[in-house]
């Protein structure tokens, strides 16, 4: 059975939301610890330098990282996840607030994607998640806005089926935003990436997310 990690940081989540259809793995981010206790739920690990939380925790299994460090304590907890065998990620409380935690957050969802994981970042009604030398598809239920963004360098063979504005073969680069705004049609929709990584932003409620892993 493929283990789900569900990662919550410290920015607030609206919802944490788990799948009963899979085993999981739970993972506080620093200050995401508060928003799981206020929930009543107790993670399986709690990682990252806990500036934002204030103090070291006491209970459960706490990794501890210096404030000095490269990672962020999101892509600390991708990481542990990925060393528990995991390869499907949601991460709650990552949306919003500080930009430059948000934009970590998109380059993590990236890193996992290039390591061949697959991240959901969740929050205000939207959806991002990073394709690498794949294809995502979307159910016809899906509506709204859907935006596809290069996120280095170029990506190549890129194709958009089922959209209001569709693509075929075609090239994105990392300096201009060709995808923005794009629509779903009420069709099933897919995106592909022959090679490179893309970074995919949607709207859709967490739950119906969730529902589809």
């Amino acid at each position: 059975m493929k283990k789900i990690c569900y990662l919550i940081g410290a920015m607030e989540p609206e919802c944490v939301l788990f799948s009963t259809k899979k085993s999981q793995l739970v993972i506080a981010a620093d200050g995401g610890l508060r928003h799981l206790e206020a929930r009543g739920i107790r993670p399986d690990y709690v990682v990252g330098d806990f500036d934002s939380l204030g103090c070291i925790p006491s209970e459960g299994t706490v990794i501890r990282h210096p404030v000095e460090k490269d990672d962020t304590d999101m892509m600390l907890a991708v990481k542990t996840g990925l060393r528990q065998g995991c390869r499907t990620f949601v991460l709650y409380g990552g949306l919003g607030g500080r930009m430059d935690h948000t934009y970590a957050n998109c380059q993590t969802l990236a890193y996992l994607a290039e390591h061949g994981g697959t991240g959901w970042l969740l929050g205000g009604g939207n959806a991002v998640t990073a394709l690498h030398n794949g294809t995502l598809h979307f159910p016809a239920a899906c509506t709204g806005t859907i935006s596809v963004f290069c996120t280095s360098g170029t990506a190549s063979g890129v194709t958009l089926r089922g959209l209001y504005y569709p693509l075929t073969d075609a090239v994105l680069t990392s300096s201009f935003p060709l995808g923005v705004s794009n629509q779903f049609t009420g069709v099933p929709a897919s995106v592909t990436a022959a090679d490179g990584t893309l970074l995919i932003m949607w709207q859709e409620d967490p739950a119906s997310v969730v529902e589809r892993l």
